[in-house]
C-alpha cells in the first residue's frame, strides 16, 4: 500500500506518500553500535537508579522503532543475546545487574516476538540446572523483576527440548548435605504449576513451558495424566468471582490450550472427552471475563482438532496461481486453464471414517463464540471454525457454512454479523467456501458493507463493515476471476461506496485496500486502476475530500453512478450524525450533473415523503437534499440551452408545491432557523388562495403539547407575508403567542420564539392610532402587546441548562425596542406614559444584572431608546438626568463589569429607577462570579459613601431596600443574594447614621424580615441570615437584644452545621463589636463559643447555650410544644400546630390542652 502510493501522480498525495515511505520504511538496524555500547555499559550503570532508567528508556526507543519491521534485527540478535547472557552467567554479577540484563533481554524479545526469539536461547544439557536454580531463587510476586522470571521460563522451555531423558540429569539424588534432592522433572513441573497461578506475563511464559515440557515422551509417560487431572480440578473448583480465581482459571485454560496445540493427537485424544465435559459444566460462555471466554473457545477448537484426524480436505477449492505477478502476466484464458477447481468430488475420493459425537458440541460452542460481545472471542471462534471445517467431509462442512450464514439475520446483533464475517473470511481463505455458495454469501457481504444499526444517540456496525472488507479482501485471493465475475458489479460498487462514504476512517481505508486487492488479483473491476489512483489509502482519510471530490470522480464512471446516489438517499441523508447528513446532501448536489434526469424524475419523488416523515434525522436530510438537488438542476439549466432548462424546470415543477407544503409542515417540528427564511417567499408564490387554512394551522400549533411545534408555529406566524396577516390580527392573537406558552415553565424556547414573532407581526401591519384592532397596531391593542412583552421581561425560568429564561428576556428586550421605535415613528400618541416608564425601568434592571451577555444587550437597548431622535421615544422618565449620565457620545462596553457598573449605579440617585436598578444590582453584588461581584459591589459602595451621611437620601434608599426584601421573601433567586449584599453593606458601615438612634425603624423592619428565614431549610440561606444578624448587632436598643436572642436560638438549630456556623460568626462578631456585651463576661462567652463542640447532639449543646443566655442577659428560649389532637374514633393523633409559639395570642388561649388534646415533644 505505501509503496504503491509513492508511485502515483496524484499531486500532493504522492509527495505525502514519499515522505511517509522515507519515514516508516527502514533499511537495516542502524543503531547497532549504540546498542552495543548500551549493553556494554550495563556493568557500570546498574548501581545508579537514574542512569539505569536513562539507559533503559534509550534502549526502548531504539527497539520500538523496529516494531513494524522486527526482521531487521535478526542478523544482530545473536551478538546482543550473547552480550546479555555473559552478564547473566557471570558469578560476579550482583542480582540487580542480572535483573537489568533480563529486562533488556525482554525488550528485545517483545519487539522480535517470543516465538522467534526463544529459539536463539541456548538449550544444551549444561543449561538446564543453572536455569532451574536461578528460577528457583526468584520471588514469584515481585512486581519489579517480572521480566527476569518471564525470560527464565522461556529459557527453561527451550532447555526442555534436549533429546535425553530428564532422569539422566539427576545423577545421584543425594546432595552434599545428605538430603534427598528433588528430580529435575518434578522441579520443572512444580515451577510450571506455580507460575500458572500468578498474575502477569510470567503466566503466559509458563503456558509455553507446559507445551514444551509436557509433550516430551518421558514426561508424557509419568506426568501427563496427573497434570491434566490437576488442571481439570483447578478449573472445576474455581469460579470467576475474584481476581485471584480469574488468574488461576486463566493459567489452567491457557496451559491446556497450548498443550493441545503442540501435543501429539495420539497422546492427548484419550483425555479430550473429559476436558470437553469439564468445559461444558463450567459454562465459560456465560463468564463476565472476556479473556476466559476466549481461552475457552481456543481450547474447544483444539479439542475439536484432536477429535478429528489430521487431513487436508480434498474437496476444498484450490486456486491455481496465488502469485500476484503471475496473475497479472497471465491472460484470462490461461488463468482459467491453470485453475484446478473441482466442481464435483466423488464419494470414493474421501476417506471413510466416523465423526465423533463430541465434534458436534465443539462446532456448537464455536458458533456460539461467533456471537460473543468481545472481538477477541469472535476472532478466535472464527479461526476455530475454519480449522475444524477443514477436517470435515464435504456435506458436514456445508452444514457448518449454513450455520455461519444464519448469523446474518436482522434479528441478530452486530456481534453476530461481525463474527459471521470473520468466519466467512477464514472459510474463504482456506478454500472451504465452495463457489456454489457464493450466490448466498455475496448478498450478505454486500449488506454487511453498509451495516449500521442505530443505538441511542449513535450507531454500531463499524466493526461489521471492517470485517466485510476483510471478507472481500480474502475472496480476491481465494477465487479465480471467473468464479467472482457474476458478482463483480455488486462487490465493486459496495466497496467503492464504503471507501468513499463510510463515516469511519478505518472502514474507508479497509474498503480501499480490499478494492485494490481485487483489482490486482481479479483484474475484472471496472475502471479499477483509475479509481485506485483517486481513492487510495491516504486520499480516503479525509472525509470532506471523499464526499465532495472523490465521489464526483468515481461517479463519472456510469457503473457506479446510480449505486452511489441510491446509497446516499437510503443510508446517509437520514444518518444520526448531522455532519454526515450535510455532507451527503452536498455530495448529491455535486453528483446531480452526472445523472440529472435520474435526480429529477426518481430521487426527488423519493425524498418528498421523507421530508414530512416522523424521523427527525430523515426530515432534516431530505429537506437539505431537496434544496441541494434543486439548486444543482437550476445551475445546470443555466449552463445549457433554454430547452434543457425548460425540461429540467418541468421535471421539477410538479414537486415544488409539494416541497412548499413539506417545508411548512416540517417547520412545525424542527429546522426553524433554516426553513423560516424560505417560508415567506414560498407563501407569496403558492398560498394566495389558501390563507385561512395555513394561518389556522399555525395558530392551532401554538397550543400544541410539543415544544418544537409551538416554536415552529410562532416563527411561522412571524414570517408570514403581510397580506396573510391583514384583517387577521385578532385571529392570530398577539397576547396568545406568549401567554399560551407561559403557563408551562418547560416550554422556554417556544416563549422566546413567540416574543420574537410579536415584533415581526407588528412590523408587517399598519400602525395607526384609530385603526382597526384586527388589521392595525392601534390604541386599542398596543397595551396588550406591551403587556405581553413586559411580562416576558420577568421570565427567570431555570432548568438543568441554567437560566433559560434569559433567552425570553433577551428576545423581549429586542422586541420592545423594535415595537417602540416602530410606534414612535408612525403614531407616538398611542404610547401610554406608564408603559414607557415600565419598559425603561425593566431595561435598567436587566442592565444591572449579573450575566454579561444579557446585561450588555439590555444596556445597548436602553441607550438606543434613550438616544433615538428619529424617531424620538416619548415619555421617558427623567430623560434629562439620564442624558447627563449617558451622553450621546458615550462609548461603553456593557460586557465589561469594570465599565458598566460605574454608570448603572448612578441610576440609584433617580427615584424613578432606584427600585429596579437596586433589584438588578442585588443579584450581581450577591452573586458568585468574582469579577461581577467585585466591580458591582465597588460601584454600589462608592454610591453609598456619597449618601451615607445624608439622612434625606439614605432613608429613601433604605425604604427601597426593605421594599425589595419584602417583595422577594419567597424568591430565592433574589433573597439569598440580597442577604449577601446586605451583609456587605452592614460590614462596610453603610448605615452608620442609623446607629445614632436607638430602635431605628429601618433596623426593626429589617430584623422582622430576617426572622422569617430562621425556619428555612436551605443551608446557604441560613448562613447568609446568620451573617446579617451578626451585622445588625451594631444597632443599639432593643434591636440588639432581639438579634442576640435570634442568634442564641440558632445555636440550638436542628442542623449541626448551622450551630457551628452560628458560634463561629458570633465569635467574630464579638471580636469586631466588643462593646455590645458586658466586659466582665466577654472572655467567658468567647471561650465557650470557641471551645464547645456545637456539632454534638442538642441535649449536649442546649445547657451551654443556656449558659450563654444567662451571661448575655437574654431570656432563655422557651421550649416549643407541639400540640396534637387525639381522635378517639380512629385512635390516632392529629397535629394541630407544629410550634406552640407560632400560634397567635387569640388562638393560643383557645388551644389550651384539654379533652381531646395531648401535649408532646419539647424542643427549640
Amino acid at each position: 500500500g505505501i509503496m504503491a502510493l509513492s508511485e502515483t501522480e496524484n499531486g500532493s498525495s504522492g509527495d505525502v506518500a514519499d515522505s511517509i515511505v522515507q519515514t516508516c520504511v527502514l533499511g537495516d538496524f542502524s543503531e547497532s553500535s549504540e546498542t552495543r555500547a548500551l549493553l556494554s555499559s550495563l556493568l557500570e550503570v546498574h548501581g545508579d537508579t537514574g542512569t539505569v532508567e536513562s539507559a533503559t528508556q534509550r534502549f526502548l526507543v531504539i527497539m520500538n522503532r523496529y516494531q513494524e519491521q522486527p526482521h531487521l534485527l535478526d542478523p544482530h540478535l545473536e551478538w546482543m543475546l550473547n552480550m546479555i547472557l555473559e552478564v547473566v552467567r557471570s558469578e560476579t554479577s550482583p542480582p540487580s545487574l542480572v535483573h537489568l540484563a533480563f529486562k533488556f533481554l525482554y525488550i528485545i524479545c517483545k519487539v522480535r516476538g517470543y516465538k522467534i526469539f526463544m529459539q536463539l536461547l541456548p538449550h544444551e544439557v549444561a543449561d538446564v540446572q543453572p536455569v532451574l536454580d536461578l528460577l528457583s531463587k526468584q520471588d514469584p510476586i515481585d512486581s519489579e523483576t517480572w521480566e527476569t522470571r518471564y525470560m527464565l521460563l522461556l529459557w527453561l522451555s527451550m532447555t526442555c527440548l534436549i533429546p535425553f531423558d530428564l532422569y539422566r540429569l539427576d545423577g545421584h539424588l543425594e546432595s552434599d548435605s545428605g538430603k534427598a534432592r528433588e528430580p529435575t522433572m518434578d522441579r520443572i513441573l512444580a515451577i510450571a504449576k506455580s507460575y500458572l497461578l500468578v498474575s502477569g506475563s510470567p503466566r503466559d511464559a509458563a503456558s509455553v513451558l507446559v507445551s514444551k515440557f509436557m509433550t516430551r515422551p518421558d514426561v508424557i509417560l509419568k506426568c501427563l495424566g496427573g497434570f491434566l487431572d490437576w488442571s481439570l480440578t483447578t478449573i472445576s473448583q474455581t469460579n470467576d468471582q475474584s481476581m485471584r480465581n480469574i488468574m488461576v482459571l486463566d493459567g489452567a485454560l491457557q496451559s491446556l490450550a497450548t498443550l493441545y496445540k503442540h501435543g501429539k493427537r495420539d497422546d492427548l485424544l484419550q483425555y479430550a472427552p473429559a476436558i470437553l465435559q469439564c468445559l461444558e459444566q463450567k459454562h465459560l460462555p456465560e463468564s463476565s471475563q472476556a479473556m476466559l471466554r476466549k481461552l475457552g473457545v481456543k481450547l474447544i477448537q483444539r479439542l475439536g482438532l484432536t477429535f478429528l484426524k489430521p487431513r487436508l480436505a480434498i474437496w476444498r477449492y484450490q486456486r491455481g496461481s496465488r502469485s500476484l505477478a503471475a496473475n497479472l502476466s497471465m491472460s484470462q484464458s490461461t488463468a482459467v486453464a491453470t485453475a484446478a477447481t473441482p466442481e464435483v468430488e466423488t464419494q470414493d475420493m474421501e476417506e471413510d471414517y466416523d465423526i465423533p459425537e463430541e465434534v458436534e458440541t465443539v462446532i456448537e460452542q464455536l458458533l456460539l463464540g461467533l456471537k460473543d460481545k468481545e472481538t477477541i472471542v469472535r476472532w478466535s471462534a472464527a479461526k476455530g471454525i475454519g480449522r475444524v471445517t477443514g477436517r470435515l467431509p464435504k456435506e458436514l462442512a456445508d452444514e457448518v457454512v449454513g450455520s455461519v450464514l444464519d448469523c446474518f439475520s436482522f434479528q441478530e446483533t452486530d456481534n453476530a454479523w461481525h463474527g459471521g464475517c470473520l468466519a466467512l473470511a477464514e472459510l474463504g481463505r482456506r478454500g472451504l467456501l465452495l463457489p456454489s455458495r457464493l450466490t448466498d454469501v455475496v448478498p450478505l457481504i454486500v449488506k454487511s458493507l453498509t451495516y449500521d444499526e442505530k443505538r441511542g444517540a449513535c450507531s454500531v456496525g463499524s466493526n461489521v463493515r471492517d470485517a466485510a472488507c476483510y471478507v472481500c479482501w480474502s475472496f480476491a485471493r481465494a477465487y479465480e476471476p471467473k468464479e467472482l465475475e457474476p458478482f463483480v458489479t455488486q462487490i465493486a460498487s459496495s466497496l467503492v461506496i464504503t471507501a468513499v462514504f463510510d463515516r469511519n476512517v478505518n472502514c474507508r481505508r479497509a474498503a480501499s485496500a480490499a478494492f485494490q486487492e481485487n483489482v490486482g488479483r481479479q483484474g475484472t473491476f471496472p475502471h479499477g486502476i483509475d479509481i485506485l489512483t483517486a481513492a487510495d489509502y491516504y486520499a480516503v482519510g479525509n472525509l470532506n475530500n471523499c464526499y465532495l471530490n472523490i465521489s464526483v470522480y468515481i461517479a463519472s464512471f456510469p457503473e457506479y453512478t446510480k449505486a452511489m446516489i441510491d446509497h446516499l438517499i437510503t443510508m446517509k441523508i437520514n444518518h444520526w450524525d448531522g455532519v454526515i447528513r450535510e455532507l451527503s446532501t452536498k455530495a448529491l448536489h455535486n453528483l446531480t450533473p452526472q445523472a440529472p434526469d435520474y435526480m429529477a424524475t426518481t430521487v426527488l419523488p423519493q425524498l418528498l415523503p421523507t421530508a414530512v416523515g416522523f424521523d427527525l434525522h430523515g426530515r432534516h436530510g431530505a429537506i437539505l437534499a431537496c434544496a441541494e438537488i434543486t439548486h444543482a438542476l437550476y445551475k445546470l439549466g443555466l449552463q445549457t440551452n433554454r430547452l434543457t432548462q425548460f425540461v429540467y424546470y418541468n421535471a421539477a415543477f410538479h414537486f415544488k408545491k409539494t416541497i412548499c407544503c413539506s417545508i411548512c409542515f416540517v417547520l412545525l417540528y424542527c429546522l426553524q432557523v433554516v426553513v423560516v427564511s424560505a417560508l415567506s417567499t414560498l407563501c407569496e408564490e403558492y398560498y394566495q388562495a389558501e390563507l385561512d387554512v395555513l394561518v389556522s394551522q399555525y395558530i392551532e400549533g401554538l397550543k400544541s403539547h410539543q415544544m418544537l411545534t409551538r416554536c415552529g408555529s410562532a416563527l411561522a406566524l412571524g414570517c408570514l407575508p403581510g397580506f396573510m396577516i391583514q384583517s387577521k390580527l385578532k385571529q392570530v392573537g398577539l397576547e396568545d403567542m406568549c401567554t399560551v406558552s407561559q403557563k408551562e415553565g418547560t416550554f422556554t424556547e417556544s416563549r422566546r420564539d413567540a416574543v420574537r414573532a410579536i415584533a415581526q407581526v407588528c412590523g408587517k401591519v399598519v400602525v395607526c392610532a384609530h385603526g382597526s384592532p384586527d388589521s392595525a397596531l392601534c390604541s386599542e391593542n398596543v397595551s396588550e402587546v406591551y403587556a405581553a412583552l413586559l411580562h416576558s421581561m420577568n421570565d427567570y425560568t431555570t432548568d438543568s441548562r441554567g437560566d433559560v429564561g434569559a433567552w425570553v428576556r433577551e428576545a423581549a428586550m429586542t422586541s420592545l425596542m423594535e415595537v417602540t421605535l416602530l410606534v414612535a415613528s408612525s403614531a407616538p400618541e398611542i404610547l401610554p406614559p406608564d408603559l414607557v416608564k415600565c419598559m425603561m425601568r425593566c431595561l435598567a434592571q436587566q442592565a444591572a444584572e449579573k450575566i454579561d451577555r444579557y446585561r450588555a444587550h439590555a444596556g445597548n437597548v436602553f441607550l438606543r431608546l434613550l438616544h433615538s431622535t428619529e424617531p424620538a421615544v416619548p415619555h421617558i422618565p427623567q430623560q434629562e438626568e439620564l442624558l447627563s449620565i449617558f451622553p450621546t457620545t458615550t462609548s461603553l462596553n456593557w460586557n465589561a463589569p469594570s465599565q458598566a457598573f460605574q454608570y448603572i449605579t448612578q441610576l440609584l440617585g433617580l427615584p424613578q429607577y432606584q427600585y429596579h436598578t437596586l433589584l438588578g444590582l442585588t443579584v450581581s453584588v450577591g452573586g458568585i462570579t468574582e469579577s461581577t461581584v467585585h466591580f458591582s459591589s465597588q460601584s454600589l459602595f462608592d454610591y453609598l459613601r456619597g449618601i451615607q451621611d445624608a439622612s434625606a437620601a439614605l432613608t429613601p434608599f433604605g425604604d427601597t431596600l426593605l421594599s425589595i426584601f419584602r417583595d422577594n421573601l419567597r424568591n430565592d433567586r433574589v433573597s439569598i443574594p440580597f442577604l449577601k449584599m446586605l451583609n456587605q453593606m452592614l460590614a462596610n458601615s453603610c448605615f452608620e447614621i442609623f446607629t445614632t438612634q436607638e430602635n431605628h425603624q429601618f433596623c426593626l423592619d429589617l430584623l422582622d424580615l430576617c426572622k422569617e428565614f430562621r425556619k428555612a431549610k436551605d443551608i446557604s440561606k441560613l448562613r447568609a441570615c446568620i451573617s446579617v444578624f451578626c451585622g445588625l448587632i451594631q444597632f443599639p436598643g432593643e434591636v440588639r437584644k432581639k438579634v442576640l436572642s435570634q442568634l442564641l436560638m440558632l445555636l440550638c438549630h436542628t442542623f449541626p452545621v448551622i450551630r457551628k456556623t452560628t458560634a463561629s460568626q458570633m465569635y467574630e462578631m464579638l471580636l469586631t463589636y466588643d462593646d455590645v456585651i458586658d466586659p466582665e463576661v466577654l472572655d467567658d462567652v468567647m471561650t465557650l463559643l470557641s471551645d464547645a463542640n456545637w456539632l454534638s447532639d442538642l441535649a449536649t449543646v442546649r445547657p451551654q447555650r443556656n449558659q450563654l443566655c444567662d451571661w448575655l442577659g437574654v431570656p432563655r428560649p422557651q421550649a416549643v410544644t407541639k400540640v396534637t389532637r387525639y381522635n378517639p374514633c380512629q385512635q390516632i393523633y392529629v397535629l394541630v400546630s407544629p410550634c406552640w409559639t407560632e400560634l397567635n395570642p387569640l388562638s393560643l388561649s383557645s388551644a389550651e390542652p384539654g379533652p381531646g388534646f395531648l401535649i408532646t415533644c419539647d424542643c427549640d
